[in-house]
């Protein structure tokens, strides 16, 4: 995309909205609202309760501070760095902490307030919120088109639904990866709009396929019209862990223009942009950049992230959503559109009678938070996660390693092609007799790719090599593993409920056998713990126990 875009208008989008949407009026309460701010207005229309009988004086917290977690690793991470972890890090040093107060009425007009957070307001958010994240938006995504607008939701599935609501009519399908999110399928079935997969390989979405595709579509035989609006998520795929490239987005936009097809960017693990996994006897310390917040290394950082759909996005076609849950909290349920003023007057209209406006509180004390910290400390919080993310990824591929034998080989088709994948199978053991070893030792019981974003590792068992395989058992021997594992104290998630063509009808899943296990939140002991019992039971399940 040529930068002299940068700064259009969006186009007129307007066909895309659905019955439903065109439908929606100005909420009759709500369109009151404007008329409140007025200076000297007389508000005699509203049920407001008045604030003085809110129960609440006012919210104090002890907000950490931006640069509380380390821009490099403190050690390179071993089978023994969870001790460290459970004895050192959390206990030895106390969290450095700031003081801040949310009064009940403000001292100036701009302050941050509960009589106006706690009150009845108009469903796009906290005004002091709008400001930082338009600040933010146009430093981080700079969106190629100049009259995006923002508009605060209740986290990304509030987004998901109000966007395909917004834009589908019942009978129409949507665009995605072969391997989505569930909930984005879940929420959309009930409405009668179907999942249209796209092949993928290591770097998400294929544009080839999806070109072939549109250009091949035959609304009689697919019996719905060609697809016109589309789920993605390019970052931190959910479940696979790929991150598409610079190259592959701006292919996949063009087609999107070709094609007159509206991208919905779900993006929550787009600040958790981990790098190239390397093995522990691999790594290179790190040089650490400066610890506290500057403008400068904010620019530094944001260069390093791959650019956001939004960023060439010229036309305005692109619906972003975003969420605090993965950088702030999950039950601050908040999050954001960034869409032309056409898109987000219409999802405003829907969220005016569904959610309203998200949680005075949450959004109160997030406002709080990042005006606080300003743009830069935020830029330094996110800084400091993705190292810590980073480390828990590292950690756990480290213990896989540890359990495993690993070899790494090129994959040259599926949801891997391109990547180096590691086939697991199982090591040598030291025994009595030296040239004992496992029952099949080069038989890989299951593979990976380590994510370069994101919380999660994507498993592949080959069940193929399971000595009472036969084709059509995939989905069976998947189940008794996963039941295993959990018999034994361990949770994945099971691979199915990530296909989107078990949700296409008259479809099923060809790929079966998959597992996608979080590293995000455990205890390094935990995460340690469930790899050896991982290792256990797939070992049993392969008919190659312990010698």
């Amino acid at each position: 995309m040529s930068i002299e875009k940068h700064g259009t208008k969006s186009i007129d989008l307007s066909h895309h909205l659905s019955e439903l949407s065109k439908a929606r009026t100005t909420s009759p309460l709500k369109g009151l609202m404007k008329y409140f701010a007025q200076p000297g207005i007389l508000s005699l229309a509203g049920g407001l309760p008045s604030p003085a009988y809110f129960p609440v004086s006012d919210i104090s917290a002890n907000v950490l501070v931006p640069e509380s977690f380390a821009l490099s690793p403190a050690e390179s991470s071993t089978s023994l760095s969870w001790l460290w972890k459970l004895f050192g890090s959390h206990n030895a040093t106390k969290e450095k902490t700031q003081a801040v107060t949310i009064p009940k009425y403000p001292a100036a007009k701009e302050d941050i307030n509960l009589a106006t957070s706690l009150q009845y307001t108009q469903a796009v958010g906290l005004a002091q919120l709008q400001d930082f994240l338009k600040q933010f938006i146009s430093e981080v995504y700079r969106p190629a088109f100049g009259d995006w607008t923002v508009l605060i939701d209740t986290g990304n599935t509030d987004g998901w639904s109000r966007a395909f609501m917004t834009l589908c009519n019942p009978g129409e399908g949507v665009l995605c990866e072969e391997w989505t999110y569930p909930s984005a399928i879940a929420s959309m079935s009930p409405f009668n709009i179907k999942p249209v997969p796209v092949a993928m390989d290591g770097l998400g979405m294929k544009s080839d396929d999806l070109e072939n595709l549109l250009s091949q579509w035959d609304p009689v035989s697919r019996q719905m019209p060609r697809p016109h609006v589309m789920y993605i998520v390019p970052v931190g795929q959910n479940p696979s862990g790929s991150t598409m490239s610079v190259a592959r987005k701006k292919q996949i936009y063009d087609i999107c223009v070709k094609y007159d097809v509206i991208i919905v960017e779900d993006d929550p693990y787009y600040f958790l942009q981990l790098g190239t996994y390397a093995f522990k006897d691999d790594r290179s310390p790190s040089a650490t950049p400066s610890g506290k917040p500057s403008a400068d290394e904010s620019k530094r950082y944001i260069s390093t992230l791959t650019p956001s759909f939004l960023y060439f996005d010229y036309e305005g076609r692109v619906i972003r959503l975003d969420t605090f849950s993965k950088t702030i909290a999950p039950g601050s349920r908040l999050g954001w559109f960034t869409c032309n003023p056409v898109f987000a007057e219409r999802l405003e209209r829907q969220g005016e009678t569904s959610t309203q406006a998200p949680c005075g509180f949450g959004q109160a004390v997030v406002t709080k938070i990042l005006t606080h910290w300003t743009y830069d400390g935020y830029i330094r919080w996110l800084r400091g996660l993705r190292t810590e993310y980073q480390q828990r990824r590292n950690f756990f591929i480290d213990c896989v390693a540890e359990e495993f034998h690993l070899d790494a080989v090129p994959a040259v088709a599926g949801v891997w092609e391109g990547c180096s994948v590691y086939q697991a199978s199982s090591k040598v053991k030291k025994s009595t007799n030296m040239t004992e070893k496992y029952s099949a030792r080069n038989r890989t019981m299951f593979s990976f790719v380590p994510p370069v974003a994101g919380m999660f590792v994507w498993m592949k068992l080959h069940l193929d090599q399971h000595p009472l395989f036969a084709p059509g058992d995939e989905d069976t021997l998947e189940t008794k593993l996963w039941t295993k594992l959990a018999e034994n104290g361990v949770l994945f998630a099971p691979g199915w409920i990530f296909a989107a063509n078990v949700m296409a009808e008259g479809s099923h899943n060809n790929d079966s056998g998959h597992f996608r296990v979080s590293f995000s939140n455990a205890e390094f002991a935990d995460l340690k713990k469930a790899v050896t019992i991982f290792g256990q039971v797939i070992r049993e399940f392969f008919q190659e126990e312990d010698l």
